[in-house]
């Protein structure tokens, strides 16, 4: 069986040629041309896409536990203001939400300690006379017109939370296209 034909070499690349010098007076040799600088980068970058276009095989465990987390720096140069308008509402009501119900528990947990009770004996005891014999704080401050309050202060809440979001978003793009926007450091979990 006769041995496999030989594959030819491939061409010899031509060296560049020599670089053009200028003198300056006193033997100062000035930079190449600007051909050869831009010959030269594009060498270099093409080289280096080569370079991480080869994947590269995976690290063995000893690797691994030795090195630490990669790192990854990254830039936030845009908020979506409709993603941020979205979320702002839905946080905004669930805090209206909460905001409503925890007036109602505490307002009924005053309710039951007999607190409104204990004032008006106070104010009764204090001001006398028979004006104060009918004399309800609970007409003043009960828990309908508080929940109603309430509920008036959620609304307006939700409205300010979602506009005050989103304009924060518009202001947050207009000076990250000016600055560059905020920078992260992200680092990968070592487990």
């Amino acid at each position: 069986m006769p041995p496999p034909p030989a594959k030819p070499a491939p061409p010899a690349k031509k060296p560049p040629p020599p670089a053009k010098t200028a003198r300056r007076g006193d033997d100062t040799a000035a930079r190449p041309a600007l051909t050869e600088r831009i010959q030269q980068k594009f060498s270099s970058a093409a080289d280096e896409h080569r370079a991480n276009a080869q994947p590269a095989p995976p690290p063995a465990k000893a690797q691994v536990r030795g090195r630490g987390p990669r790192r990854a720096r990254l830039r936030l140069t845009r908020i979506d203001p409709w993603s941020v308008m979205k979320t702002a509402f839905l946080l905004s009501i669930a805090f209206g939400v909460v905001t409503v119900v925890s007036v109602a528990m505490v307002w009924q947990v005053l309710g039951a300690a007999g607190v409104w009770d204990s004032i008006n004996s106070t104010i009764q005891e204090s001001i006398g006379g028979p004006d104060t014999a009918n004399l309800d704080v609970e007409n003043y401050v009960g828990t309908s017109r508080v929940l109603g309050f309430t509920m008036l202060v959620a609304a307006v809440d939700v409205v300010l939370l979602t506009a005050i979001a989103t304009l924060g978003a518009f202001l947050y793009n207009m000076a990250a296209a000016l600055l560059g926007g905020i920078e992260i450091t992200l680092a990968e979990d070592a487990h």
